[in-house]
């Protein structure tokens, strides 16, 4: 039964019910214009989905209601979205309008699942479709493919089916979906099977450790994460947060401080820098505060020049000036000014220099958007010049440069007029 409804075409059952003057009224509007449709830019499921759209509203409003099984509405569903589907699948991707389209009724079928009304058969046929797409994982709809395959299990027995169909892909992501569902349904022997086989990243290497944990087995578990902290590749901040859990419950203050230096220096940040320096006692931060000041060195420009501004130590922070790219003209980052402008007072040259950057070759043509952020950068110099440095002079020389060198570039006028105040007047 459920392999002869799946095999309808939700657009042969629709034009089986169209009258004569539903279908002319459609000819008539895929033929308006008198293009072909290849030169229309439209392809054969652009104009399938058209049809369905279109006889959906004008066939099916006329029909006398019926009821539809549970099933029935699932593989009308999926036999709408499949052709789409195999397009986006064969291209690598499509149009974003395309994507939208096939992700809604994807979640479409994913709520229609989850009713919970849907007949095992009906859901194994259902894997049996989705999986190929699952496999070459070329749709660019992954997510919602496992959303779809997670929705089609109702218990144990459709789980650990799920897992094996994963499994038997013998790929990394499938194969940890695999995985984790082992280890919710309680199965040790598969579970350990497939993660022992794989264990070289850190969140590998936390997966066990919190398995052997969860499974009382304690020791075995404070080893598999240390030798994580060793062996390990990639993030290790999972892995640093579980063993300083466990120093901390069994009173190692030390093992507990140096993992959370570990962590907070993993990536140095004032965030990371503050919630460290609060964990320590008074005697503890004189040790751990020059290691800090030297994991420092390794953090971004950006992230330098906010723990040296929150430290007050402004000589170190202007020196990062220089090293610091300006920001995008187009979008800026107001965070950066905002620090760089407790600068001004003590360092008011440096600053300019900074905001020169933004200014760029003023000769070069480019978008409006680039020209505003041009412009933003100008008003800045223009506040140090005037307000900080009481040096008009300076402002005006530089900004009657730049209006000579730009008065063939009218959309560069127009949004240096827009934002600064005396420009037209220069």
């Amino acid at each position: 039964m459920s392999q002869n409804v799946k095999r309808v075409d939700p657009l042969d059952k629709l034009l089986a019910s169209a009258s004569a003057d539903a279908l002319r009224s459609l000819v008539k509007q895929l033929t308006t214009g008198g293009g072909n449709w290849e030169e229309d830019g439209r392809s054969p499921s652009d104009i399938r989905r058209e049809c369905l759209e279109y006889l959906k509203k004008k066939t099916l409003a006329g029909l006398p209601k019926k009821e539809t099984s549970d099933s029935e509405s699932l593989w009308d569903l999926w036999g709408e979205l499949e052709p789409d589907l195999t397009e986006l699948d064969n291209y690598g991707g499509g149009e974003y309008g395309l994507e939208d389209h096939v992700g809604e009724l994807l979640y479409d079928v994913e709520k229609s699942l989850k009713k919970k009304n849907i007949r095992r058969e009906d859901r194994r046929a259902l894997l049996d479709e989705v999986f190929p797409y699952i496999k070459s994982d070329n749709a660019g709809m992954g997510d919602a493919l496992y959303a779809v395959a997670d929705a089609a299990c109702y218990d144990d027995e459709d789980w650990r089916n799920l897992a094996e169909r994963f499994e038997a892909l013998e790929r990394e992501w499938p194969m940890d979906h695999a995985r984790s569902i082992y280890r919710r349904l309680g199965d040790r022997e598969k579970y350990l099977a497939l993660r022992l086989a794989d264990l070289k990243y850190g969140n590998d290497y936390h997966d066990l450790a919190t398995f052997y944990w969860e499974s009382r087995e304690r020791e075995k578990a404070l080893q598999v994460a240390q030798e994580g902290l060793e062996k390990g590749e990639g993030a290790m901040d999972h892995l640093r947060a579980f063993l300083s859990e466990r120093a901390k419950e069994t009173g190692n203050r030390t093992a507990y401080l140096d993992l959370q230096f570990a962590q907070a220096t993993d990536r140095s940040t004032l965030a990371h820098y503050k919630s460290f320096k609060k964990l320590c006692k008074a005697e503890e931060w004189l040790t751990y505060e020059p290691k800090m000041l030297k994991a420092v060195e390794r953090a971004t420009k950006i992230d330098q020049l906010e723990i040296f501004l929150f430290r007050k130590e402004f000589d170190k922070a202007v020196e990062v000036l220089p090293k610091l790219l300006y920001p995008h003209p187009k979008y800026g980052d107001d965070r950066l000014f905002r620090m760089i402008a407790k600068l001004e007072s003590k360092y008011p040259n440096q600053v300019v220099e900074f905001h020169r950057k933004g200014l760029g070759n003023v000769r070069a043509v480019g978008e409006r958007a680039a020209y505003a952020g041009q412009a933003r950068a100008a008003l800045r110099m223009r506040h140090i010049w005037l307000d900080v440095l009481k040096t008009p002079e300076a402002w005006q020389a530089c900004a009657k440069n730049v209006k000579a060198l730009t008065l063939k570039k009218p959309a560069f006028q127009q949004e240096f007029a827009k934002t600064i105040p005396d420009w037209k007047e220069l």
